[in-house]
């Protein structure tokens, strides 16, 4: 065991863990406040900084509160990372985040940073979780170690339709990886989505009205019991969700999205707009109400499927299926605008190339990590483009994550 020593924690980082300085080097020590002075010992040595845990809050924050989930804590479930942080403080804290890493990997130098959108619920937000399962067949989440399966019987951040599930669900199968529980805006429709091994339908006794799903290995969903999707009613429009495909999985704040969505596109009534990783037609759907045209780009066949069918009362939406790099390659219509909403690791491969070839006028990214956006941002000011404004939006309370929402402009020639 390393030296205990005194650390004063003077930010915090992304990724949740707050930092300080010991000997030159960063420390950082998940489950700290900014402002605390802790007993500290290194429990993973990185040469030119160092990860730790507290052995003892000296002087602990105003702002630490006692975490409502028995899980919470070192060593124990990874899930949440701030449940011991006044809700404000975190709102202050992702701000804080987005702006250091905009400025540190994407090189802006006083970007505009807006105050954190508070989320409508502090807990039991989410309306979908993985669950990997124990050697017992009970739903568990990884501990902090990133190796241990710890079971959950009640997850303070999961939706109560599903907490029921995940308490009387009764897997008899070791070929079962995963399982996944999402409720749709009704209560009573909920699905479960399992994965095995081997690709085959484990038995299964759960004694609720439930849909059941079995997901392949190529990610082709399979119905087995019930309905093969749930839905959502978002802005008085209903969205169909098959298993696997994608959705907020804070559902209550998606309007939110789509007000910021629409306000930073400014539109008249006769663009074009493209719509990049529009899965299930959530924004295209607002989109075209104030637009000409949207173009919507998504890769994923049952997704496209979910969207003719969420989208087929609008005739000014073309939906089309495929990469979004290959779309973009053989776009040569003009376009206004665009929307990109890319996974966690950002914009890869030739779209920012694309993206410049086009010369779209204006870009609003809506990103879930703040590092990959900031390096596309400094990417794309390299193309001409001005980032204008970042948005961020707590769609994760109790956790690090962010979701973020910015207005890029391309600088005219």
């Amino acid at each position: 065991m390393s030296d205990v020593f005194e650390l004063d924690l003077t930010a915090m980082a992304h990724g949740g863990a707050a930092l300080g300085r010991h000997r030159g080097r960063t420390i950082f020590v998940p489950y700290t406040l900014p402002g605390e002075r802790i007993a500290a010992r290194i429990v993973m040595d990185k040469e030119r900084f160092a990860y730790g845990e507290a052995i003892e809050i000296i002087t602990p924050s105003p702002d630490r509160v006692d975490p409502p989930c028995p899980y919470f804590g070192a060593g124990q479930c990874g899930g949440c990372q701030w449940q011991h942080i006044v809700y404000e403080k975190q709102l202050e804290y992702k701000q804080a985040v987005v702006r250091d890493q905009i400025m540190r990997i994407g090189k802006f130098e006083a970007p505009r940073v807006h105050s954190t959108i508070p989320s409508l619920q502090l807990l039991k937000y989410r309306a979908h979780m993985t669950f990997t399962l124990t050697d017992d067949g009970l739903p568990g989440l990884f501990s902090t170690d990133n190796h241990t399966i710890i079971p959950i019987e009640a997850c303070h951040i999961l939706a109560p339709a599903l907490t029921e599930i995940c308490a009387r669900l009764d897997l008899d199968s070791p070929e079962v990886r995963r399982v996944k529980f999402q409720a749709g805006s009704c209560p009573e429709d909920r699905m479960i989505i399992i994965e095995t091994a081997d690709n085959m339908a484990p038995e299964i006794e759960v004694d609720l009205p439930v849909s059941v799903n079995l997901l392949l290995s190529d990610n082709e969903p399979v119905n087995l019991i019930g309905s093969p999707h749930v839905t959502y009613q978002i802005g008085g429009r209903l969205f169909r969700v098959t298993a696997g495909g994608f959705f907020q999985a804070n559902a209550t704040m998606a309007e939110t999205l789509v007000a910021q969505v629409l306000d930073r596109l400014e539109l008249q009534g006769n663009e074009t707009v493209l719509d990049l990783y529009s899965g299930v037609g959530l924004l295209s759907a607002f989109i075209a109400e104030q637009a000409g045209l949207v173009i919507s780009v998504e890769s994923y066949p049952p997704a496209v499927t979910d969207a003719e069918k969420n989208l087929d009362d609008l005739s000014n939406i073309d939906i089309i299926e495929g990469p979004v790099e290959a779309v973009l390659e053989e776009l040569e219509e003009p376009v206004e605008a665009a929307v990109v909403d890319p996974p966690r690791t950002g914009l890869q491969g030739t779209i920012i190339k694309e993206i410049d070839r086009l010369a779209i006028p204006r870009l609003i990214y809506i990103s879930c990590d703040p590092a990959t956006f900031a390096r596309d941002a400094g990417q794309l000011a390299q193309c001409g483009y001005r980032l204008l404004d970042v948005q961020p939006v707590d769609m994760f309370p109790q956790t690090f994550h962010i979701e973020t929402i910015a207005t890029l402009v391309r600088n005219k020639d």
